[in-house]
C-alpha cells in the first residue's frame, strides 16, 4: 500500500502540472493572437506605400519544412502523429526529398523522422518553460532567416499539433514563406478602422521587412506554444486514467487487506472456541 501510495501522489502531482501547464500555454497562444492583430494593422499601413511582394515562383523550388514535437514521456501518440502528418505532407508537396531541409523540435520527433528516412539538419530543444519559448523562436527565425537569405530555400513549411478539447489535438501544417499573396491582398484593401491614418518615419522597405518579421514570429510562438498546450493536453489525460486505474486497484488492494484479516480474525475465533471446547470436554 505504501509503493501504490506513493505513485498515487505522483500521479496527482504531474496531473496537476499538466492542468496548470496546458492552461498557461493556451493563454499563451491567445495573447500571441492580439499581438499579431496590432502586426496586422502595421502591415495595413506600410502596404499602402510598397510595392505587393512578386507572386512565388512555379517550379524548382527548394524547400525547407519545420517540425514541432516533444521531448517528454507521457504525451501519448503527439510525435508519431506530428511526424507522420509532415512526413505525408512533405511527399506531396515535393517529389524529390533531396530538395528538402528539416528542422525538428525535439529530439524524438527527430528520430522518428530518420527513422522514416528523413534527414534532419538542426534539431532545438523543446522549450521546458514559457519564459524560454520566445528564445527558441528566435533561435528558429534565425534559422529560416539563413535558409531564406543564404540558402535560397524560397518556400517554409511548419507542421505542429492544435490543442482541442481534452484530450484532444489534431496535426496541423501551415506554409510560412513565401507570403500567402491573397492574405496581402485583403491585409491592403482593409478599411481602416478611424479617420486617422498612421505615419511613419523609417524607411518604408524596412518597416515592412520588420513587420514581416515580427509575423513570423508570432506564427511560430503560436505553433509552439499549441505544440505544448497538445503535448500536456495529452498529458493530463495520461495522468488522469492512470489516477483512476490506481485508485481501482488501491480499493481492490483495501478490500482485499480487509478480507484477509477478517479470514486471520476468523481462525483464530476459531482456534480458541475449537481450544476452548477441547478444555471444557477434558474437565
Amino acid at each position: 500500500m505504501a509503493v501504490t501510495d506513493e505513485l498515487h501522489s505522483l500521479v496527482k502531482t504531474m496531473k496537476t502540472l499538466a492542468g496548470v501547464n496546458l492552461r498557461q500555454y493556451e493563454r499563451a497562444a491567445q495573447a500571441i493572437d492580439e499581438y499579431e492583430g496590432t502586426i496586422e494593422a502595421g502591415l495595413q499601413v506600410a502596404l499602402q506605400h510598397v510595392p505587393e511582394p512578386s507572386p512565388p515562383k512555379q517550379g524548382g523550388r527548394r524547400m525547407g519544412a519545420l517540425i514541432f514535437g516533444s521531448d517528454q514521456g507521457m504525451c501519448g501518440p503527439l510525435n508519431e502523429r506530428i511526424v507522420g502528418h509532415a512526413y505525408r505532407a512533405l511527399g506531396k508537396l515535393s517529389k524529390h526529398r533531396d530538395e528538402q531541409t528539416v528542422l525538428a523540435v525535439g529530439e524524438r520527433a527527430a528520430d522518428r523522422l530518420r527513422s522514416l528516412g528523413c534527414p534532419v539538419e538542426q534539431v532545438f530543444d523543446v522549450p521546458s518553460s514559457m519564459s524560454a519559448v520566445g528564445q527558441t523562436v528566435h533561435e528558429v527565425l534565425a534559422k529560416i532567416q539563413e535558409w531564406y537569405l543564404q540558402r535560397g530555400i524560397e518556400v517554409i513549411v511548419l507542421f505542429y499539433c492544435q490543442a482541442l478539447a481534452v484530450p484532444m489535438f489534431r496535426p496541423r501544417g501551415m506554409r510560412l514563406l513565401p507570403v500567402d499573396l491573397e492574405w496581402v491582398r485583403r491585409l491592403k484593401a482593409r478599411q481602416w478602422p478611424s479617420k486617422e491614418i498612421p505615419t511613419f518615419t523609417m524607411d518604408k522597405t524596412q518597416l515592412f521587412q520588420s513587420l514581416i518579421r515580427e509575423y513570423l514570429f508570432a506564427a511560430l510562438f503560436r505553433a509552439l506554444a499549441q505544440s505544448l498546450a497538445s503535448e500536456n493536453a495529452s498529458r493530463l489525460a495520461a495522468m488522469e486514467v492512470a489516477d483512476r486505474n490506481i485508485e481501482e486497484r488501491s480499493n481492490a488492494l483495501v478490500a482485499e487487506i480487509r478480507h484477509c484479516r477478517e479470514y486471520a480474525i476468523t481462525s483464530e475465533l476459531l482456534d480458541l472456541v475449537t481450544a476452548f471446547e477441547a478444555l471444557t470436554a477434558e474437565k
